[in-house]
């Protein structure tokens, strides 16, 4: 579980591509503070799993799933990427919960500077719109950020300079494409809200009168 607050900008230095996978090789420092085999970290807000680690670099299997559902496959040698380390029970809950499971991916539409602040649009398909409201949470390319408007097949998020000196949304250009994961919530609600028996439709009028509604 992690928080969507990124901790520092890591470099790829290694990409290993087999036919329907990768090994990333990702340079870092943070990160590896506390580092153990097996640990999770998010990777362009991608959890990944550290398989090996030195003072410097790290690597992390990709497998076909992720490459399908995630940008990690249009990665180069040299590209920076969001590393976040998996949240402390300790720890101040800054961001909102990110599972680091892709839920899709969007393309960057449009950049514009409003002042200090920076507005990015994000077309997204409505698998994703779905889950996504104004006010509410977003995360991208593993960066939590409140989204401040709502369109029928895009929205958009406005960032301080803090976030951009501070993660990759700094070095996105229009047409860039960018992971996104909807807040966890919606769809657990979406899911409670369905009737258990599969034949059934929805909730009805019968369904709530027979359970008490």
């Amino acid at each position: 579980m992690f928080t969507g607050i990124i901790e520092e900008i890591g470099k790829i230095k290694g990409i290993s591509r087999g036919s329907n996978s990768a090994v990333l090789t990702i340079e870092a420092h943070t990160v590896l503070e506390d580092v153990h085999l097996g640990d999770s970290i998010a990777v362009n807000g991608v959890c990944l799993t550290c398989t090996s680690f030195n003072g410097t670099q790290f690597t992390a299997d990709v497998m076909h799933e992720t490459l399908n559902r995630s940008s990690l496959g249009s990665l180069r040698i040299g590209s920076s990427v969001n590393l976040e380390r998996a949240m402390k029970a300790d720890g101040r809950f800054g961001g909102h919960i990110v599972a680091g499971h892709i839920d899709g991916t969007g393309r960057i539409t449009d950049i514009r500077r409003d002042d200090n602040a920076i507005w990015y649009t994000i077309q997204a398909a409505p698998e994703i719109m779905r889950y996504i409201i104004e006010k509410g949470s977003i995360a991208i390319d593993g960066i939590s950020l409140t989204v401040a408007d709502v369109g029928r097949d895009h929205f958009k998020v406005s960032i301080i300079p803090h976030t951009a000196a501070e993660t990759t949304l700094s070095e996105r250009r229009t047409g860039d494409i960018v992971n996104l994961e909807n807040d966890c919530i919606g769809k657990y609600v979406e899911k409670l809200l369905q009737p258990y028996d599969n034949k059934d439709k929805g909730i009805t009028y019968e369904f709530l009168a027979q359970n008490g509604f």
